[in-house]
């Protein structure tokens, strides 16, 4: 993880640096200067040599991921506020050249900045990730059948079980206590269970066994919870992957993976259907077969799919199936959102929220967790959806 950008880490540990050094530090005088100097430097040597262990290390993330979260919250404490500043002064000090003035204000706004960043750093990473919501949809459709109309679904997505090992166990019982209170008729999990490795999720196998639901708890394939993520051989990784489908098994959960269960009420049904983890066909591969997973279900039947990945609904689920109700996570919103928007626009068209395709819905979870233990403006969510019958006009 580190590794892929460990270059750019280091310039920006580095230039701001030696621009405040040279715009700053070097003026001042007498036997404390090089001390001062020395002194400021000393974070960033050191962030040099934290980068460099991970550089040897030639897996995604260290076995032990606190030494990968220590790792990032001193990039915000102390390589970031150093950028912003850098940059807010230098544009500060070009402008003053051109209108010959004698005030840099830049140096002003980096400071804000600078105040800035370390608010968002600690807000996020101390209280952010604790903050847990619970978000009501209601999705209307002709084609519910009349035994469903009120029905209710929880989806939730993107535990991440991994990391609340260290001191936030307390908080995965929250969020099994404030589903079970939702009172749900079933429960979607949409992948992402783990960080790595299945030995994540075995503290919690008792904690998780306790997600109650009238039809039971589904569950699809995320792609963290695939062994793409360690550096091992094939046989480890077949071994982890399959590992980790048993512990939500022995959860109780129902995992599909190209594949589907009918839910009857009475004489009516619905089919709740779910995809391997079909994303980019780049950095994440295409599994999702649609035609195996609703083999033998009518084209009239109110379907609901589970994909982790979002940007299936458009690229299989839509033209591929009749399926009026896509539940998905994958994207967080990044973690970070200021209002409405969210870096993660800029990545996907479905990010967050529930979007429409004619009486068609995708519902985008942002996720209960993250690798990372840090969300701005993001709450950790429980999605309820009340499915409700629509007249047809």
């Amino acid at each position: 993880m580190i590794t892929k950008i460990a270059v750019l880490l280091i310039l920006m540990a580095v230039v701001p640096d030696i621009y405040i050094d040279r715009r700053f530090l070097r003026r001042m005088r007498g036997r404390r200067a090089l001390m001062c100097r020395l002194l400021w430097w000393l974070p960033t040597i050191a962030m040099i040599a934290y980068t460099m262990v991970f550089v040897f290390d030639r897996q995604f993330a260290p076995s032990d991921i606190r030494l990968l979260n220590v790792y990032l919250f001193l990039v915000g404490l102390f390589v970031t506020p150093k950028c912003l500043f850098a940059i807010c002064s230098s544009i500060g000090w070009g402008i003053r050249k051109m209108l010959r003035s004698r005030a840099n204000y830049g140096n002003l706004v980096g400071v804000v900045m600078v105040v800035l960043n370390w608010y968002v750093l600690f807000y996020g990473s101390f209280w952010g990730f604790d903050d847990i919501r619970v978000r009501k949809v209601t999705f209307e459709s002709a084609q519910l059948p009349e035994a469903f109309d009120g029905y209710r679904i929880v989806q939730f997505s993107d535990a991440h079980v991994g990391s609340y090992i260290g001191g936030k166990e307390h908080l995965l019982q929250m969020i099994v206590d404030t589903i079970n209170a939702q009172n749900a008729d079933m429960v979607v999990f949409a992948g992402d269970l783990q960080n790595r490795e299945p030995q994540e999720i075995r503290p919690f196998v008792d904690v998780l066994s306790g997600i109650k639901a009238k039809d039971g708890v589904f569950s699809v394939i995320g792609n963290h919870d695939y062994a793409d993520y360690i550096d091992a051989s094939p046989t480890t990784k077949v071994a982890n992957e399959m590992e980790t489908r048993r512990l939500e098994k022995m959860m109780g959960w129902q995992l599909l993976v190209n594949e589907h269960k009918v839910i009857r009420r009475d004489a009516d049904s619905i089919v709740i259907a779910g995809l391997d983890n079909d994303g980019d066909g780049k950095k994440f591969p295409q599994r999702g077969d649609v035609a195996k997973a609703l083999y033998g279900v009518s084209d009239s039947a109110f379907v609901i799919m589970a994909e982790h990945d979002p940007t299936c609904w458009r690229r299989k689920i839509l033209p591929q199936s009749k399926a009026q109700l896509t539940l998905s996570g994958h994207t967080h919103a990044m973690q970070f959102m200021i209002g409405s928007w969210s870096p993660a626009s800029f990545i996907y068209k479905e990010w967050g929220g529930v979007y429409f395709d004619g009486s068609r819905a995708l519902s985008v979870s942002t996720g209960i967790g993250g690798f990372i233990p840090f969300r701005f403006g993001v709450p950790g969510e429980i999605v309820v959806i009340e499915l409700k019958m629509k007249s047809e006009e």
